[in-house]
């Protein structure tokens, strides 16, 4: 017998589907790809793979998915490599599961639960914990009646006649209730982050939103640009928790950047819904940049299913950048190939190759920013703020450069370069306007590297 160790020892399966069933191609999908995301979500969880299989059917299997004969298989399989789990690449029905744990002997763990695990894993702040629970708890909900051995944990009589139902009933009641708990918090949450988001939108600052698959190296983008120290992790879903910080562009404008979490292949449902406070962030958002993993051959598969993301959450006509992110290891001639197929699957999109990592290509991806934002040119302008509306000056040192400042009798007198936008809306206070600022850059040191 192998000794105890820390880490589960997991079988993936998959089902890939031929004939009519799998369309014109021949298949639905091609089984090998998606049971390399599959190991890399069981890697995200902490799971040591110990065996793959793949089944081809023409049709799913209505009682296990794979098919007796297959599970019988898998079954001898996890008694001799000691297997404790088996992952399933599919979603499955309630009593999909209970029959393949009686079948196989052991735990089966579907895509969306494992997705769930690796969310609840990550999860740092309070919205994110709460978003997470009330996901899970909707993907548990249906499925309470067939949950077999892992709801026998939870408490025992779950599917059996008498008392076993009442007790179902009981489980279902205090799902409910939980579920109605975690809504009303999560819409405390939401109120307190669109509070925030009007105060951001208070100062008209352009709001550009990373968006990607998950592990393209959005995170790395960001800390490249901003220096948050947001975590930079090759596991799937590092980042769950939006990030925003302000970004200053080469015309010395300020934009605010949020990062997000990243998109997968058959995003769960539930996962969707329950991060809408933190998609907003996106659906806000004047520009999107779609950092793409250039070295992958999947890329535009990625793409593709990033693009089916935004189109659930009314995202889809926001302006976009893909940004081919990891360049470096990718070969020149298939790097242009890959923007311009790429930016036509985006509708015409534009682009730009970097390197998070190194910080190769950045300044390109900096001048598109600015050439794709609406413009909103800078003014040198002096203004006047009496004392008692201190507070104003917070907001004219993030969203201008300050040339000048000096306090008098009056009030504090500023003088900075200013965007027109702002300009209107402090008009009140100006003092004097000058000449525009034909080249900022060169009048003030203060400018991104």
């Amino acid at each position: 017998m192998r000794q105890h160790e820390s880490r589960e020892r997991a079988i993936l399966a998959a089902v890939e589907l031929t004939g009519r069933a799998g369309g014109e191609s021949g298949s639905v999908y091609r089984a090998e790809e998606p049971l390399e995301e599959l190991a890399a979500l069981a890697a995200s969880a902490g799971a040591e793979i110990v065996a793959r299989v793949v089944q081809q059917r023409s049709s799913y299997d209505h009682a296990t998915l794979i098919g007796q004969g297959k599970a019988q298989e898998i079954c001898e399989m996890v008694r001799a490599l000691e297997a404790d789990l088996v992952l399933i690449d599919h979603d499955l029905g309630g009593t999909q599961q209970r029959n393949l744990e009686k079948a196989l002997e052991c735990r089966v763990v579907d895509r969306t639960q494992l997705i769930l695990d690796i969310f609840a894993r990550r999860a740092r702040t309070r919205e994110g914990q709460l978003q997470v629970e009330l996901a899970q708890l909707n993907y548990l909900l249906p499925r309470l009646t067939g949950r077999g051995i892992a709801m026998s944990r939870l408490g025992g009589g779950i599917g059996t006649r008498g008392p076993g139902e009442t007790k179902l009933e009981t489980d279902r009641r205090h799902i409910h209730r939980r579920i109605k708990k975690l809504e009303h918090d999560l819409d405390a949450v939401r109120g307190s982050r669109s509070t925030q988001r009007r105060q951001r939108q208070a100062v008209p600052l352009p709001a550009v939103a990373l968006v990607g698959y998950t592990n393209a190296g959005k995170s790395t983008l960001f800390n490249r640009l901003t220096s948050a120290g947001v975590l930079a992790d090759a596991r799937m879903f590092a980042t769950l928790d939006p990030t925003v910080r302000q970004l200053k562009l080469p015309s010395r404008r300020h934009v605010v950047l949020s990062d997000t979490v990243g998109f997968i292949r058959r995003l769960p449902t539930t996962l969707v819904k329950a991060f809408r406070a933190t998609l907003e962030e996106v659906r806000e958002a004047t520009l999107l940049l779609h950092v793409v993993d250039a070295s992958s051959p999947a890329a535009s598969e990625h793409c593709a299913h990033v693009r089916s993301v935004l189109a659930e959450i009314g995202a889809e006509a926001i302006a976009q950048i893909i940004v081919l992110n990891k360049a470096d290891c990718t070969l020149p001639a298939d790097l242009e190939s890959t923007a311009q197929r790429l930016a036509g699957e985006a509708g015409g999109a534009g682009w730009a190759a970097i390197s998070a990592l190194t910080g190769d290509g950045l300044e390109g991806l900096l001048d598109q920013i600015d050439a794709c934002l609406e413009q909103d040119p800078l003014d040198r302008v002096t203004l006047l703020v009496p004392h008692a509306e201190s507070g104003l000056i917070d907001m004219i040192h993030s969203a201008a450069v300050i040339v000048e400042r000096e306090f008098t009798e009056q009030g504090c007198r500023i003088v900075a370069d200013m965007p027109a936008s702002i300009r209107r809306r402090l008009s009140a206070y100006l003092e004097g306007c000058g000449r525009p600022v034909d080249n900022p850059v060169e009048n003030s040191e203060d400018s991104v590297s």
